[in-house]
């Protein structure tokens, strides 16, 4: 057995972000515990090569339960097994959505007060320059590298053009004043500039995942213990604290090892996995808990609310040329803009330089080379679903049921997305890089949307909401009736912001770990 002062269980985003700020005091002792390896090796380095890490060894393999709306499908639902989480194998965009969105989740972490540590999070560059603009809305010198790529594929150029025509305005930074319009993303990468001697570009492209940014730098502190291959498969209790947890340690000759947390215990695995362990330490919904046999500890909504942004995961193009080798992350353009019944932005799209299709999709049409897709999703989903355990064994399979489609306000939004990135493909602008749609492969009307929005709908990857504020943990992220444990990941939050989750889960953290320190 050995003992901590914090024990950070999960090193993904959230994990690391915790790990480096408590130990930045040299007199704490932090332990971070992490499941998969300390290094994804070339294919997570590489930011083009993001799409090879879906489903391989590197992902927990999750799956969302087939259900009716979305025609009975399995649908992957990739989460990062490496030190930096999903970070580690996501496609890097960096993006804080609306403020409004966070305005929603009431005082103390509403964006006045987030904004600051989206701030000292990220370190944003212009591409081949060392120091961004600054304003009150963006940060520098932070761990996480925000860049641009240097000059977009010819397509992303298009896309946004083509934006422009259909009177979507085009805006300089999606994350600063607003997010309506038409952009050039960024992302945690280093993606090089153009070099001093000429035009050519640097292709030494590289991802900057939250271990990176928050860990690398300070590995070798004597005072932070990294433990990487180790599966926490429960918690340890002293009365009503949470003094601990065991795990299993791969490849090891011992069958579990404990780890002792003289202050607290910090959940960190994200909003899957983080339910699955506070399930299994009896926090939970208690019929739940004893038709698994598992002693109830505390009666709580744990698993409830999971909240996903659906994706339409086909919408393909023709290319009238080849397109060359994946630039940067294989994007370099992203929508924003209001659907039908909604007043701030809730739709989005982003481009993908080659196929971009589930299965069904790919099997239904023809998707041979060069083909790009700009594939349209809801920011704003309504749909609302469950995280279950399917048995105590902490290796079991989850059952994680989102309800996607299971709204029908939120088939209308697809619909609609479905109907204006149509109408992309037929402007001048995109026309002149596109011969023709792929999939669908001819202008549809609205019975003939519908169907391909549920044959199309997957995931963005953004599962949140399943610990979340008021509900299951406090406003400091404490859980309600449990001392020395808190939740400090996607699942606290009080509803999806409308985004990717890695700077908002990056932002969350800063927060958490001055609440941590102000606790002491």
């Amino acid at each position: 057995m050995s003992t901590t002062d914090y024990l950070v269980i999960g090193g993904g985003s959230a994990g690391c972000v915790l790990a480096r700020r408590l130990s930045d005091d040299p007199a704490v002792r932090v332990t971070l515990v992490e499941a998969g390896p300390a290094d994804g090796g070339a294919a997570v380095r590489d930011p083009a090569r993001w799409t090879e890490l879906i489903g391989g060894p590197l992902d927990w393999g999750h799956a969302y339960e087939p259900a009716a709306p979305t025609l009975h499908r399995h649908i992957p639902i990739p989460r990062g097994r490496v030190l930096g989480g999903s970070s580690a194998i996501n496609a890097m965009l960096w993006y804080r959505g609306h403020p409004a969105d966070y305005d929603a989740w009431g005082a103390g972490w509403d964006f006045a007060t987030l904004l600051p540590y989206f701030r000292r999070s990220e370190d944003r560059v212009l591409a081949g320059a060392s120091l961004a603009e600054v304003d009150e809305w963006r940060g520098t010198g932070g761990p996480m590298h925000v860049e641009r790529e240097a000059e977009p594929h010819p397509v992303a150029l298009a896309v946004l053009d083509a934006a422009a025509e259909l009177g979507l305005p085009l805006i300089a930074d999606a994350n600063g004043a607003t997010n309506l319009g038409a952009t050039v993303p960024e992302y945690t990468a280093r993606f090089g500039g153009p070099r001093a001697e000429g035009r050519e570009l640097d292709r030494r492209a590289r991802r900057h995942s939250a271990a990176d940014g928050y860990l690398a730098p300070v590995a070798d502190r004597p005072n932070l213990r990294i433990r990487c291959g180790a599966l926490v498969t429960g918690l340890e209790f002293a009365g009503g604290r949470c003094v601990g947890a065991r795990y299993w340690v791969a490849g090891g000759t011992v069958d579990e090892s404990v780890v002792r947390a003289e202050r607290e215990v910090i959940l960190c695995l994200g909003a899957l996995e983080t339910p699955r362990l506070l399930m299994l330490a009896g926090i939970g919904p208690a019929d739940h808990l004893r038709d698994n046999g598992i002693a109830v500890r505390a009666d709580l909504p744990v698993g409830d609310r999971l909240a996903d942004h659906p994706l339409v995961t086909g919408m393909t193009f023709r290319a009238r040329a080849p397109l060359g080798p994946v630039r940067g992350t294989g994007g370099g353009a992203m929508l924003n803009w209001c659907g039908p019944e909604s007043e701030r932005p809730d739709l989005h799209a982003f481009v993908v330089q080659g196929p971009h299709a589930t299965p069904e999709v790919a099997a239904r049409f023809r998707l041979d080379p060069p083909v790009f897709a700009v594939s349209p999703g809801l920011m704003r989903s309504r749909s609302l679903g469950t995280v279950r355990l399917t048995s105590a064994d902490p290796t079991a399979r989850l059952r994680i049921q989102p309800n996607l489609l299971g709204e029908p306000e939120d088939v209308r939004a697809l619909c609609a997305a479905v109907e204006l990135v149509q109408e992309l493909g037929e402007s001048r602008a995109l026309r002149a890089v596109a011969a023709g749609p792929a999939a669908p492969d001819r202008r549809l009307d609205a019975g003939e949307r519908e169907a391909f929005v549920r044959l199309a709908t997957s995931t963005f990857f953004h599962v949140a909401g399943t610990a979340a504020i008021g509900s299951v943990v406090d406003r400091e992220l404490r859980v309600h009736g449990v001392e020395g444990l808190r939740v400090v990941d996607a699942s606290v939050f009080p509803s999806l912001p409308s985004c990717n989750t890695n700077a908002p889960v990056i932002a969350v953290a800063e927060r958490a770990a001055d609440l941590v320190k102000e606790s002491v």
